[in-house]
């Protein structure tokens, strides 16, 4: 039997954000709509619909019972659900509480669980089904919605990809045929559609468009959108002989919410394999996994790969999440295949194989923008899959001198970068220590803190280029003059034998442990 969590995850976001779950809360069995004054048709396992419950006392009175009654979840629309009353008398109970979204029909919603509840116990009794959950049934779906409408039929998502498409294709032109042959509609004959306003008509949420036969021959299009919960999911195109009958039209268009089901289902499977590879991949960066297990679970070749930190710059608003896949969407259509991915601690962290996979997806990411700049980026050194944890943590550590503004540029590697690591990683050392507290060092930022002086910087660059002093000049952005008057004020400040190797090297030290640490 079913776990609340794995139905939630299968129905999906769109429609259900869990409130509130139990460490172990019962299996699902049933799903009943809660009726006012008769608790006694509930049961152990049920999924309850609190479909007439208006009013916070309400709520917390059905908590309670569904909660005697052993019952899995109560589900409620907004503003319910959020109450604090509900909440508490939720977490007293210890029964999970579900937020179903405000523009979910109740009578979908039920239908909807029902064909999750089935697939789930088809899936448990022939475990071997790995593949698409529903692929199948859409075709099917193609086809009977083609019989309705009396045209041949195909259901397509938002990016125009062909989901499916009914058998009969007697009524045909040569853009169906490209549809179908490429599984999309090609990029021409979506810009003559785009063109005369028909994803537009389908972003606002026109019931049907009829689009008339086009100058080159395209034959016309019924078009009607999938929408569920005010989300447009895709669209189901006829291709028609020319203008049809209201009814033809209606019975088009009541074929949707059916259909919205469907795509809400197969969007759900994938969304949890997705989280499912993601919380593996998690555990293997964090070295909680077993590296086979990785490599079996997740596809990855037993090659050297890279794991690249990719840091969006977004806010913390509740879109970040999506901003950072909707990035990785985008990267992935630019490279043509779709990194292993997942997120921790507000990152996204992708495993790409070394070479030219890792060479591809660099140049796609240092052209890469998002709505509030572009990300920057950070990868650890090649690693067997076995090491993986060591590549994460060598990625964090180039993300942080680049996110310090200590190396240049918004996309590095670990391996690149070794001696800003290994400044860092001395200065560090050094600070811990407290080293740049010893000798003449702390009178000469006294002296810059209290006369607004330059010494200490002056003296680091000086350092920095041993008898260069234009080179130092030109770091410092002054004449070699002024260099040379400051470092002999500088002598007279404080008593420093210059001369002496072993004290240049002294407070060059000292000198990189505070800029660098």
């Amino acid at each position: 039997m079913a776990s609340v969590r794995t139905v939630v995850d299968r129905v999906g976001p769109t429609l259900l954000h869990a409130l509130l779950l139990p460490d172990e809360p019962p299996p699902v069995a049933d799903v009943v709509i809660a009726e006012p004054g008769t608790p006694g048709h509930l049961a152990a396992g049920d999924l309850v619909l609190a479909v007439a419950v208006t009013n916070p006392a309400d709520a917390v009175t059905l908590v309670r019972c569904c909660a005697k009654k052993g019952a899995a979840a109560v589900l409620f629309k907004p503003p319910l659900a959020a109450k604090p009353s509900v909440k508490r008398a939720a977490k007293a109970a210890d029964i999970a509480l579900i937020e179903v979204s405000a523009a979910t029909s109740w009578a979908q919603l039920v239908w909807l669980l029902r064909t999750v509840l089935d697939a789930l116990t088809d899936e448990a009794e022939s475990p071997d089904n790995g593949g698409d959950p529903g692929g199948g049934d859409l075709f099917r779906l193609a086809d009977a919605v083609a019989a309705v409408v009396d045209a041949p039929v195909t259901i397509e998502d938002t990016n125009s990809r062909v989901l499916a498409y009914s058998a009969r294709q007697d009524i045909t032109d040569p853009a169906r045929v490209s549809t179908i042959m490429g599984r999309r509609i090609p990029d021409d004959v979506l810009a003559r559609f785009r063109s005369r306003g028909v994803f537009r008509e389908l972003s606002r949420g026109r019931q049907t468009i009829f689009v008339p036969e086009q100058r080159d021959g395209t034959l016309p299009r019924l078009i009607v959108p999938i929408r569920m919960g005010g989300e447009l999911l895709g669209s189901m195109w006829a291709v028609v002989r020319g203008p049809v009958s209201d009814e033809r039209a209606a019975a088009f268009a009541d074929a949707a919410p059916v259909v919205a089901l469907h795509l809400l289902r197969r969007r759900a499977h994938a969304d949890a394999q997705r989280r499912a590879s993601a919380e593996l991949l998690r555990a293997v960066l964090q070295g909680k996994a077993s590296p086979r297990k990785a490599i079996a679970e997740l596809d990855l070749a037993e090659v050297p790969h890279r794991v690249v930190v990719i840091d969006t710059p977004e806010d913390g608003s509740r879109d970040a999440e999506g901003s950072r896949l909707a990035l990785l969407e985008r990267i992935s259509s630019g490279i043509g295949w779709r990194p292993v991915a997942t997120e921790l601690a507000g990152l996204l962290y992708a495993v790409v194989p070394d070479g030219d996979a890792w060479t591809e997806l660099r140049e796609v990411l240092a052209q890469a923008k998002t709505r509030r700049g572009a990300p920057r980026v950070a990868a650890g050194s090649a690693s067997e899959v076995a090491e993986l944890a060591r590549s994460r943590a060598e990625a964090e550590e180039a993300f942080g001198l680049l996110r310090a503004g200590l190396v240049p540029g918004r996309v590095v590697s670990f391996d690149e970068e070794w001696t800003a690591l290994a400044l860092h990683r001395a200065a560090t050392a050094a600070g811990a220590a407290k080293v740049a507290e010893l000798g003449p060092l702390q009178a000469i930022r006294a002296h810059d803190e209290a006369h607004r002086t330059d010494y200490t910087d002056t003296l680091y660059e000086w350092l920095r280029h041993p008898g260069d002093p234009r080179g130092a000049a030109l770091s410092l952005r002054i004449h070699p003059n002024t260099l040379r008057y400051r470092m002999r004020k500088l002598g007279e400040l404080v008593p420093i034998d210059l001369d002496d190797p072993d004290v240049r090297l002294a407070l060059l030290t000292q000198l990189v442990s505070l800029r660098w640490a």
